[in-house]
């Protein structure tokens, strides 16, 4: 179907607003665009706390924010926020992960990594493997509970939240009971057929991937990493159970849904839903788009059957 009115509608605003593209931006200047989408995007649901924290990693430490829901968290899901490994942070997506905490009853912590150029692959994969490595030593004391644990993210994030679940298989120090993937970078190939259909260069289009790719992995030896790339990964058996939301007029479409195949294929549980009629970065739209409704009621449900199936 057509991309839905209200986006057409978003995009042309966007786009009479627009100094220039994002792939001809510097990162500074990308960080700043994507940051003036914060005041358009509405607060998010009520929680019961929103607790900054510090989470310490190798040479640095990340700022992440815990929420809380009004009811018993029935698990925790660490979260890793989208913007192509270069922009983006916990300022943008915090209504995203207050609708979460409170349509699904589980706790959220959202974690900022550091970003490329300044620090490109594989950092932001360390980092994301720190930061849950942490916060799953501290369950007890940060939600004094012992919950199932989830990792997830959208875009890049939830690219790195793949390579997080990759490496946790070798790693006995972390459990995941699921993860969840919206609409995920699987691939560094760019030639994919949505990827180059025209009506799908939109908010992320191809150029602006090329450029993304071109400050997160300069080295194109690199791109072919199972962590960089883990639609490549040979083997993909032993992961948790998987939520993957993809986005019928998004770029990194079919590379998503390639890998909710191959998941499928190698044993894994995969609940997948293909959002008609939207975006790359829809999701985060909290009171933008009306098309976030449908999609966050299929997370919010898919997390708490997830949570209770993992308490039993």
């Amino acid at each position: 179907m057509s991309l839905d009115p209200e986006t057409r509608a978003f995009m042309d605003k966007l786009a009479a607003a627009a100094s220039k593209p994002r792939h001809l931006m510097s990162p500074d200047e990308a960080r700043a665009a994507f940051a003036r989408i914060r005041p358009i995007l509405s607060k998010g649901a009520d929680v019961r706390a929103c607790v900054p924290l510090t989470i310490p990693v190798n040479n640095g430490e990340l700022p992440a924010r815990m929420y809380i829901p009004f009811e018993s968290p029935q698990a925790l899901l660490v979260y890793f926020h989208g913007g192509g490994w270069v922009v983006g942070g916990v300022e943008e997506f915090d209504p995203l992960c207050r609708e979460i905490t409170a349509g699904a009853g589980v706790a959220v912590i959202l974690v900022e990594y550091r970003k490329a150029p300044e620090h490109p692959f594989p950092g932001p994969v360390q980092d994301a493997q720190q930061a849950v490595q942490w916060l799953a030593a501290r369950q007890l004391e940060l939600l004094d509970a012992e919950l199932p644990l989830f990792v997830g993210g959208d875009s890049a994030g939830a690219n790195l939240a793949i390579g997080v679940t990759l490496l946790a298989r070798e790693e006995p120090r972390v459990s995941f009971a699921g993860q969840l993937l919206i609409y995920p970078v699987t691939d560094c190939a760019f030639e994919r057929p949505s990827y180059v259909a025209p009506e799908n260069q939109l908010l992320t289009n191809r150029d602006a991937m090329k450029w993304y790719w071109s400050h997160y992995a300069p080295d194109d030896a690199a791109r072919y990493s199972s962590l960089a790339s883990p639609l490549r990964e040979p083997d993909l058996s032993r992961l948790p159970e998987a939520i993957v939301v993809t986005a019928e007029h998004d770029v990194l479409r079919d590379e998503g849904e390639a890998y909710v195949q191959r998941l499928s294929e190698a044993g894994v549980s995969v609940h997948h839903l293909r959002a008609m009629g939207q975006m790359h970065g829809f999701l985060m739209m909290i009171g933008v788009l009306p098309g976030v409704r449908d999609a966050l009621a299929f997370v919010c449900s898919q997390l708490r059957a997830l949570a209770a199936r993992s308490r039993v």
